[in-house]
């Protein structure tokens, strides 16, 4: 696992920007995805993400709890959606999605300061 206190964002999010710029057809293309999925429609931007967040949770991937954590502050999920979201995921994940609960808390902690 990363760094604690939000080390890993800076430099996942560099990381990210260097792979962006060195492979932009696949930036491109999945980020067309990404947009095109993640616009409101039926679920509103708020609950995909969380959905995104729980699905990241369950597959064990740093990265996208970190992504979708800042995605879920940023459109307005509140501690409570997003522990709650972290409850169900371990549900269907089990043992091994409960061990990531940290770096949920970890994430949630870092946006919400960041985005006061």
């Amino acid at each position: 696992m990363s760094e604690s206190n939000g080390a890993f964002f800076p430099a996942w999010s560099e990381s990210m920007a260097r792979m962006k710029s060195q492979t932009p057809d696949i930036a491109r293309s999945f980020g067309g995805m990404f947009q095109g999925l993640m616009k409101e429609g039926a679920l509103t931007t708020r609950e995909k993400e969380l959905i995104a967040l729980a699905i990241g949770l369950s597959q064990r991937c740093e990265p996208c709890i970190w992504s979708h954590m800042e995605k879920c502050v940023k459109a307005g999920a509140t501690r409570e959606q997003v522990f709650e979201t972290a409850g169900v995921a371990v549900m269907m994940g089990g043992g091994p999605t409960y061990t990531y609960v940290p770096k949920v808390i970890e994430a949630f902690e870092y946006f919400a300061a960041l985005h006061r």
